[in-house]
């Protein structure tokens, strides 16, 4: 994600944009004109809060109306004591944070915001925006391929379907007439539930048993683009990414889904009798800019408040330091309260050090294929047939074949020919390529506006050839005319042939459904990677989920490819991004909520990352999509294993105060740790950031050796577990003591793992990789070890 940075005559804007590798690019803007921030004040009935956001509430069991009523007039007296008056105050506070983060959001200009940054008694630093965007990489079914439906149907009944837990999703809204969410078979709401349905203005839009919440938060986005119609008041996704997203987290059964017929089967979410609840915080793009950091904590904020069971966010941008972060802090604000937030790594892969959502109380999903695909072959006059893949609804006359042209030697007049060879808008000459099937090079634009310009220059079909970056990974996607995504390596000889032979021709086949696909899965290029930019001692991402191709509900306000030009609608479709993985992992969380209500955040995230798989479906080491060895810098503890979860054994567990201190450990003063805790806190001495009781190992800079302590809680039957290492290349590795005996669920035991370089100064400067497994013999808890020797 790239930003853009213009003069401002006033205020930063915090902006999120959707973390959603879609069918365009996406680029971070720092906008002009009209700066935000939030803030958060000292009272004395309050935790001081500072930096935009801060600190929390600790109203009493029986909060009311009146007392939210108090904190926001307190929010209007202590702005008012800088801008003159509360008046003025009213005027410029557009979000008031009362439930459990105790702040709020304002449109100040920047002398203001710096003066009250520099308020003695708490308050303030100000956030500088940023944008977070939704992170799918094209345009996915939800669970309902072989391999994936096979691994978790024992979990699902186990779990109930995940039965009566509550997933909220921070997003683009919901298409709430989806079959998806129909509120058959379901039962009365839980009585838990604080939540509403806000359909004040939209009187079409109606919640039920199934869909029992959905807001809109729009007040960050308003305070940037000016004034907002009636429309903008609805959570109704007029987009598709937030219906996709949660129907793939916990939407009920529908059968014969499919995107025209491709893929059919039954669709259902992780968690199918799940209830679910939308949050609507992103809105068309301006600038750039899709979901506003005010907006997004504004949302937190309430979903706490109405009782979710878990959040997933597939939201995310540039890591900056968590005090920094509206989405950690928010998180952080949602485990507080026993609620598991999900996110998505980003798009920004296969480049190291990309990896976003880094906070340790996040469950950080990169994203990864499955054994499903819909090959469609190109043919080539010379009998060479290359694999591809499409979901395109149009398909030429069978073996009949065309003429073949690379766009690049298609380009009109005024155009270059790397501009041309990307099939970009107006730069293809409709003389050349008029009944031919153009060859477009993957990159910069939308793979399915490549289509249509394809389409749009007279070619009757159009291949699309990975570059080198994108290497095996395909993506199908439903194009507007017939045509197929090849790899890499397809691709040069492809445009080796078109070089070759004064008459290259060429025919697509129709696309067709295939399961059981080898090998699967194996890691996105497009999945941000590790090392953790803001705190290298903790592993991102955690785990791994399905990606690439999945299919779920959609809205039936944008066509599939979610461009102008495409007026057609479906009730499904095919995305892919750690957007869809995402909530992979949230419907998985759905389930172990449900089976174990009493587990911690922390204790649910070790049960994904240690009974995760490292290997596909022929029983080799998992690959990036270069079919080169992937490494926990990918995939963090592994594919996620559902049925496995559901039983780990043993789990790292963590509380507030081991969150605490960990920031402790990062120098935080007591200004930045009240962002997050509810009261001042005392940090204990000493602390190392490398002994947080983290399902991984991640120790970035090792001088000779170390020792990091770590402590397992047993969740299963008595039984002793022995530890088995395999060591990093380079490393020794001893645990003490090797061998621990439980007798009861419940019971922790504290264990040593010793880390020496064996020959220091050895050429081994390189990150290198190893395993701890705890196993009991029918149990294998697993940890990822993760080094770099200085």
């Amino acid at each position: 994600m790239r930003t853009n940075t213009h003069a401002s005559t006033t205020l930063y804007l915090l902006s999120l944009l959707v973390l959603t590798l879609l069918l365009r690019p996406t680029f971070a803007t720092k906008k002009g004109v009209n700066f935000w921030f939030f803030a958060f004040l000292i009272s004395t009935l309050f935790a001081p809060v500072i930096c935009g956001v801060l600190g929390a509430h600790s109203h009493g069991a029986q909060v009311t109306s009146s007392d939210y009523d108090r904190v926001t007039e307190s929010h209007y007296e202590f702005l008012g004591s800088f801008l003159g008056s509360s008046g003025k105050a009213r005027d410029a506070i557009f979000y008031s944070y009362t439930r459990h983060i105790n702040g709020f959001a304002a449109t100040l200009e920047e002398e203001e915001a710096v003066q009250i940054s520099k308020h003695p008694k708490g308050c303030l630093s100000v956030l500088e925006s940023r944008k977070k965007i939704t992170h799918n990489e094209v345009m996915g079914f939800s669970w309902a391929r072989e391999q994936w439906r096979n691994q978790c149907q024992l979990s699902v009944e186990k779990a109930r379907f995940g039965e009566d837990t509550v997933i909220g999703n921070l997003d683009t809204g919901v298409w709430p007439e989806s079959k998806s969410f129909s509120d058959e078979e379901m039962g009365p709401v839980p009585s838990k539930w604080r939540g509403i349905c806000q359909n004040d203005v939209d009187l079409s839009f109606h919640c039920n048993r199934k869909l029992i919440g959905a807001r809109y938060f729009n007040k960050g986005y308003s305070s940037v683009v000016g004034p907002l119609n009636s429309t903008f008041d609805s959570p109704r996704d007029t987009e598709g990414h937030g219906s996709h997203t949660l129907s793939t987290a916990g939407g009920n059964f529908v059968s014969q889904a499919s995107v025209f017929g491709f893929g059919n089967g039954t669709a259902k979410g992780g968690s199918p009798r799940a209830r679910v609840a939308a949050y609507k915080v992103c809105w068309p793009p301006v600038g750039g800019n899709e979901c506003f950091d005010a907006d997004i904590l504004a949302a937190f904020d309430i979903a706490i408040h109405d009782g979710v069971d878990v959040l997933s966010v597939s939201l995310g941008g540039d890591p900056v330091p968590f005090y920094n972060d509206s989405v950690a802090i928010g998180s952080f604000h949602a485990v507080k309260h026993g609620i598991v937030v999900v996110c998505s790594a980003g798009n920004s892969g296969p480049d190291a050090g990309t990896v976003s959502n880094v906070a340790p109380w996040q469950i950080t999903v990169g994203a990864s294929t499955m054994d499903r695909q819909f090959p469609s072959y190109v043919v080539l006059g010379n009998k060479m047939r290359f694999r591809g893949e499409s979901l395109s609804a149009k398909s030429l006359l069978k073996k009949k074949s065309f003429p073949i042209i690379s766009a690049k030697y298609a380009k009109a007049a005024n155009a270059s020919a790397d501009e041309a060879a990307l099939c970009k808008a107006g730069t293809l000459d409709p003389k050349k390529v008029k009944g031919k099937i153009l060859v477009c090079l993957r990159g910069d634009n939308a793979r399915v506006d490549k289509g249509e310009q394809a389409a749009l220059a007279g070619a009757v079909g159009m291949v699309l050839a990975n570059n080198q970056v994108s290497g095996n990974e395909i993506l199908a996607d439903p194009h507007v005319l017939p045509a197929s995504q090849i790899n890499y390596t397809d691709g040069l000889a492809l445009f080796s042939y078109i070089k070759s032979t004064r008459s290259p021709v060429a025919y697509i086949t129709k696309a067709t459904t295939q399961l059981g696909t080898r090998p699967a899965p194996f890691m996105a290029a497009f999945s941000s990677k590790g090392p953790n930019t803001i705190t290298p001692e903790i592993l991102k991402p955690d785990i791994t989920a399905p990606g690439v191709s999945i299919i779920a509900a959609y809205t039936k306000a944008q066509g599939p490819t979610n461009q102008d030009f495409d007026k057609r609608r479906v009730l499904f479709n095919s995305v892919s991004g750690t957007s869809m993985s995402c909530p992979h992992v949230s419907g998985v969380v759905g389930l172990l909520k449900t089976l174990h209500p009493n587990w911690s955040p922390a204790a649910i995230k070790s049960a994904i990352m240690t009974t995760a798989r490292t290997r596909d479906n022929t029983l080799k080491p998992l690959t990036d999509a270069s079919y080169l060895k992937a490494t926990p810098l990918n995939y963090g503890g592994g594919h996620v294993q559902p049925n496995r979860a559901m039983d780990p054994g043993l789990v790292y567990d963590l509380a507030e105060n081991d969150y605490l201190n960990f920031l402790c450990a990062l120098g935080y003063n007591q200004t930045q740790i009240q962002l997050f805790s509810e009261e001042p806190y005392t940090c204990p001495q000493p602390i190392r950031l490398i002994d947080l009781n983290y399902p991984s190992i991640m120790v970035p800079s090792l001088s000779g050796s170390v020792t990091v302590t770590r402590k397992v809680k047993n969740v299963g039957s008595p039984g002793t577990y022995r530890a088995h290492v395999r060591s990093p290349r380079g490393i020794s590795v001893h645990v003490e003591p090797d061998s621990l005996k439980f007798e009861r669920a419940g019971e922790e035991k504290e264990f040593r793992v010793t880390l020496q370089v064996k020959k220091p100064g050895g050429a081994v400067k390189e990150y290198v990789f190893g395993q701890l497994t705890w196993s009991d013999g029918r149990h294998y808890v697993r940890s990822p070890i993760v080094v770099k020797q200085l």
